[in-house]
């Protein structure tokens, strides 16, 4: 009773990680299915042919290289924006500041079918057609939120006094934010820019109500095809970026692990 009293927590850690990845392992199990007919729900026997040939199912790569594009672009331009936001946020009092801040949670507390029906409504409004380029706008709009979050729990741990020491020793503002600020917030924007990345690449609310017919991403693609029989292409590339997700965050615990016994 005693061992278990100590190692209870890690106990229930890995019991809630084992059920949180229950889903992936039924996935990745599944992909090396050969079902008979359409629908990939029973277990037939062992086949490699879909990973042997990923697109082999009508679309899925064209709509998969979609939700890349519009992910990469979104992340990107909503890390950049978050960034600078956070930092305003967290550095500088200015008058506003409290209202910003209820402005920057509200996308995350708003449900998607409002948010996706009121801006398919503000497009419609402006003449900005339905499409990839409104998916993009409405994917940047909504991950902005959750990046300033990441960032700004970053930069409310920053020491000032370091930055401060940096410019007794003569060095520039620009040279105190390259060499000493970004690499301490570096981490929080890496993980803001991770998450604004998933976030676009699995919405399918917003992205269903912007989208058009020829701007199908990899979600609605899988929404469509699970009516009519999801092909066992969709849980290889499922596996698959489950997989890249997971090199990352590992690669990325190691690097950190690496560097904290580097300064020890």
């Amino acid at each position: 009773m005693r061992w278990l009293r100590r190692h209870l927590l890690v106990i229930v850690a890995i019991l809630v990680l084992v059920y949180m990845l229950i889903p992936n392992a039924v996935v990745a199990v599944f992909s090396f299915n050969n079902p008979v007919g359409r629908y990939n729900y029973t277990w037939q026997e062992f086949s490699v042919d879909a990973w042997t040939n990923p697109c082999g199912a009508q679309g899925i790569c064209d709509s998969l290289g979609l939700s890349l594009r519009i992910g990469l672009v979104a992340s990107l331009t909503a890390t950049a924006l978050g960034t600078m936001i956070a930092f305003a946020l967290g550095r500088y009092r200015f008058r506003g500041r409290s209202g910003t801040n209820l402005l920057i949670f509200m996308p995350m507390a708003t449900p998607e079918v409002v948010m996706g029906s009121s801006l398919l409504t503000l497009f419609l409004m402006i003449g900005l057609p339905s499409g990839q380029l409104a998916v993009t706008i409405a994917h940047i709009m909504f991950c902005i939120s959750f990046v300033v979050v990441a960032v700004k729990a970053r930069v409310a741990t920053l020491d000032p006094r370091l930055e401060e020491a940096a410019a007794d020793l003569g060095s520039t503002p620009v040279q105190t934010f390259l060499r000493v600020t970004f690499p301490l917030a570096f981490p929080g924007i890496l993980a803001g820019a991770l998450l604004a990345f998933s976030l676009s690449f699995d919405d399918y609310i917003i992205t269903n109500f912007n989208a058009s017919p020829s701007s199908i991403t990899f979600p609605m693609y899988v929404w469509g095809a699970a009516q009519r029989g999801a092909p066992v292409q969709v849980n290889v590339i499922g596996t698959m970026m489950f997989l890249i997700a997971l090199v990352v965050v590992v690669a990325g615990q190691l690097l950190t692990a690496r560097r904290d016994r580097a300064r020890s």
